[in-house]
This record gives C-alpha cells, sequence and structure tokens, in this order.
C-alpha cells in the first residue's frame, strides 16, 4: 500500500472488497456524515478564534474531537453494514447539534 499524500484520502487502506452499488453508496454517505461532523468543528473553532476573548480549552476540545473523527473515518469498513450505517445516523446528527450550537 503507498502512503497518502497530504490529502485526507484514506481509501489507500481499503483492502480488497467486492462491492455492491448499495455498499458503495452507503460507505460514501458514511465518510461524507464524517466529513460534515469534521467541517462543523472546523467552523465551530473558527467562530472561538474569532472571539474577542477565544476559550482557548474549547478550541484545544474542538480539535481533539477533530482528529478522533478522523480516526473513526479511517475505521470505517465498507463491508461492516450495521457499522456504516450507525456512522451515517451518529455522524450526521454530531453535525447537525454542532452546526446548531454555532447558530
Amino acid at each position: 500500500m503507498s502512503t497518502p499524500g497530504p490529502g485526507i484520502s484514506i481509501t489507500h487502506e481499503l483492502t480488497p472488497y467486492d462491492w455492491s452499488t448499495k455498499e458503495t453508496t452507503a460507505y460514501e454517505a458514511a465518510v461524507e456524515a464524517v466529513n460534515g461532523a469534521v467541517g462543523a468543528y472546523t467552523a465551530r473553532i473558527a467562530a472561538e478564534r474569532a472571539k474577542a476573548s477565544p476559550n482557548q480549552d474549547t478550541i484545544d476540545a474542538d480539535l481533539a474531537a477533530r482528529r478522533q473523527l478522523a480516526r473513526e473515518r479511517k475505521g470505517l469498513r465498507p463491508e461492516d453494514r450495521e457499522q456504516i450505517a450507525e456512522a451515517r445516523r451518529r455522524y450526521a446528527a454530531l453535525a447537525r447539534q454542532i452546526r446548531g450550537d454555532i447558530a
């Protein structure tokens, strides 16, 4: 397996697997749900940094949460239908919650 470049692609780590169209779509949706949560944390970090007196503890916690999401995204396995379905639900809800906190 090759080492990825500076991007966030994780496809180089996937093991060979015969995917159905449904599994492919579900996996991609799960990855996008994680990415949505990462993006929501990024927006919240930016909003905190833009404050007159930013709370560094809040920023650090959100940076740590974002790193954890990256690790969890790497752990998604397309053949694990239950994991993929749960990831889609959980991370989409997390992104909505974080965006709601910013508003």
